[in-house]
């Protein structure tokens, strides 16, 4: 069978649940309580799936000059996913508890790292649950394998090249975050408040139907080609407050057929940290 590299549908891993080649990964987490996902895990999961924790698996070691959820050394994500179970031919299916925010972090990270074959559970738990299909208890054991990948550092960008790009009106910085964020009016988790100058705001929740599944390939398009006026996919900068639901519009943008966009991995809490760096309130003026 081809492999998935954007969405999967519930009915569809259903059908394949008992599948030796597919590996299943929950990844529900709650940036309020970090030990909350685990502990959901824990309660009832998609039977077969391992957890993936966004802190201590998706995330490196936080620094003082980071943002919440560094990329991880590509040596220790190639450790985590060899331990999850995922070898070179492995169909990887990430869920979390529905919109795909979390899921789509284990996405971009298996992308990044060369393996093409995973897709996010359209609907995540929630849609999987609403279909009355199995939740088990038990926790699998998993026979943990050599996964060798090589990170692809064209995939993202840090602070400075961000601002590099900046300096260009060709390249298209597309922030995440909720509106409320993005202006300024609150900041419940960085250290400053607004955005960076130049950016345009396109919460990721936009990329979502009212049944927290994603839009159609020609909805999608049809929205992040007008952040893209005219630009290539290629230009597209994509971030949000630490590198997470950005990749969620990075998945968007795959969905939609459009290739190439980039992540900016420490996003605003990296580039809020830094008290030299320019930052904008209120709507942005594009």
């Amino acid at each position: 069978m081809q492999p998935l590299n954007t969405l999967i549908d519930a009915d569809t891993l259903a059908r394949r649940l008992n599948d030796p080649a597919i590996r299943i990964i929950d990844c529900r987490f709650e940036l309020g309580d970090p030990e909350a996902g685990e502990a959901q895990y824990r309660q009832g999961h998609i039977a077969g799936a391992a957890y993936a924790h966004l802190d201590k698996d998706l995330s490196g070691p936080r620094m003082p000059w980071t943002g919440r959820h560094p990329l991880p050394s590509p040596d220790a994500l190639c450790t985590t996913f060899g331990e999850l179970g995922i070898a070179p031919h492995t169909q990887v299916v990430a869920y979390d508890s529905g919109n795909g925010m979390f899921a789509a972090r284990l996405w971009w990270l298996l992308r990044w790292l060369g393996h093409p074959a995973v897709a996010v559970l359209d609907g995540g738990l929630t849609a999987w649950r609403a279909l009355g299909l199995p939740i088990a208890t038990t926790t699998p054991t998993i026979a943990s394998c050599r996964f060798q990948g090589v990170a692809d550092h064209q995939q993202h960008l840090d602070a400075n090249a961000v601002a590099a790009a900046l300096t260009s009106t060709s390249s298209v910085l597309v922030d995440a975050r909720a509106n409320e964020r993005f202006e300024g009016r609150v900041e419940p988790l960085d250290p400053r408040a607004g955005h960076i100058p130049g950016a345009i705001n396109h919460p990721y929740t936009n990329n979502l139907g009212a049944d927290g599944r994603f839009l159609a390939p020609s909805q999608l398009r049809e929205q992040l080609a007008r952040l893209l006026n005219g630009h290539p996919a290629s230009r597209f900068i994509s971030m949000c407050g630490s590198g997470v639901t950005a990749c969620h519009t990075l998945l968007a943008l795959e969905i939609a057929g459009l290739q190439g966009g980039r992540l900016y991995a420490g996003s605003w809490s990296e580039w809020s940290r830094d008290p030299a760096r320019p930052i904008a309130t209120g709507p942005a003026h594009n």
